[in-house]
């Protein structure tokens, strides 16, 4: 959609530290809201905060795993798999801070400390989910630049939606009451697409080094999960444990991350927005309280994520009231809701969307 805000200004930089030059206009608006974050501190590494995070979170990772263990073959284990869903996604959301590099100065650093999490620990493929997750950032909901809205299972999209036929035509038009359970099979997904880059053998050497290196914690992870499965438990109980598992941890990880720009707005691919707009137009923050922050892995700050995506975690509440009220200054809409009325916006977004495959309906 093209709306006021669009112009020719450009982003000042993205989450991966490419630069775009704005030499002019609303473009410098986003300067002058960074230069009072950088001010205030918040960008500082937080050292202290990461280590008992980090520490605390493999803590309790391996407690999950010592529990499966000591109870074997019993169908309290399914307990079990729940924990470990939710042990899985808080590890995942460790990968995804080292992925922006904030939790140390050091790239390498935040690099193993991404690899170890994602790909040794559950299974995702650090490499392939960062270039995915940079080209979002660059350009959320915008046609065809980001591909967390690209066609798929889901149209996000009225064009996507009234180009399909068959199967997928039928998905589009009952997608919103589809969408929780299709996020039953998120955590499949995430691992089959981590696996087919891995497999992609375009790249320079530096890469293809990369890969080996994740199809090595890869195979690890793969190999360890499995064994631990089948010779703890049953057949039968390894493979409900795994559905029941591995169907938590998409569910919890789609529920983290779909109210962040689902339902806000999207720009057609020739539509030009400088950054600030961009980001702040496009992501929407959920209310809550340090229970809701530590739930979703402080996602629920999407709009002072996105647009200082490196800052620590914890810095990102206190960002908050810097942003919201610079965004008033300049007359942004800053979008906040609940968690569960985000929800019913995402799927009220999903409905409409597959309005037009819906004949009983006037479009």
């Amino acid at each position: 959609m093209t709306t006021d805000t669009v112009n020719r200004g450009t982003e000042p930089a993205d989450q991966a530290g490419t630069t775009e030059h704005s030499p002019s206009g609303r473009g410098s608006d986003y300067a002058a809201l960074s230069r009072e974050v950088k001010q205030s501190g918040l960008l500082r590494r937080r050292p202290g905060y990461y280590s008992v995070k980090v520490g605390a979170n493999l803590l309790l990772l391996a407690a999950g795993w010592t529990a499966f263990a000591l109870i074997g073959q019993s169908w309290w284990q399914l307990v079990t798999a729940a924990f470990l869903a939710v042990m899985f996604t808080q590890t995942g959301f460790i990968g995804h801070d080292a992925g922006h590099h904030q939790i140390a100065a050091s790239k390498r650093v935040n690099n193993l400390l991404g690899r170890v999490h994602a790909d040794l620990l559950i299974g995702l493929s650090y490499g392939w989910w960062i270039s995915k997750h940079n080209r979002h950032h660059s350009h959320p909901n915008h046609v065809d630049r980001d591909p967390d809205i690209a066609d798929g299972p889901i149209a996000f999209t009225e064009d996507h939606a009234r180009v399909r036929s068959g199967a997928y035509a039928w998905l589009a038009r009952h997608q919103a009451w589809l969408f929780f359970p299709m996020l039953l099979l998120e955590g499949l997904a995430l691992h089959v697409a981590g696996v087919q880059a891995l497999l992609d053998r375009t790249g320079n050497a530096h890469s293809r080094k990369a890969k080996l290196t994740e199809a090595g914690l890869l195979t690890a992870h793969v190999a360890g999960y499995l064994a631990a499965l089948f010779l703890v438990l049953s057949p039968v109980q390894a493979v409900v444990f795994l559905l029941v598992h591995q169907g938590l941890f998409g569910l919890y990880m789609g529920c983290s991350f779909a109210p962040n720009h689902k339902g806000m707005a999207i720009f057609g691919k020739d539509d030009r927005i400088d950054f600030l707009r961009r980001q702040v137009l496009t992501s929407r923050n959920i209310r809550g309280h340090r229970l809701t922050d530590f739930a979703l892995g402080g996602l629920n700050y999407q709009i002072e994520h996105h647009l200082f995506p490196s800052m620590p975690r914890p810095g990102l509440r206190h960002a908050q009231k810097l942003v919201r009220s610079f965004c008033a200054r300049q007359g942004i809409a800053y979008h906040e809701t609940g968690l569960f009325n985000s929800y019913a916006q995402v799927l009220r977004h999903l409905h409409s969307v597959g309005g037009p495959l819906r004949p009983e309906l006037e479009y």
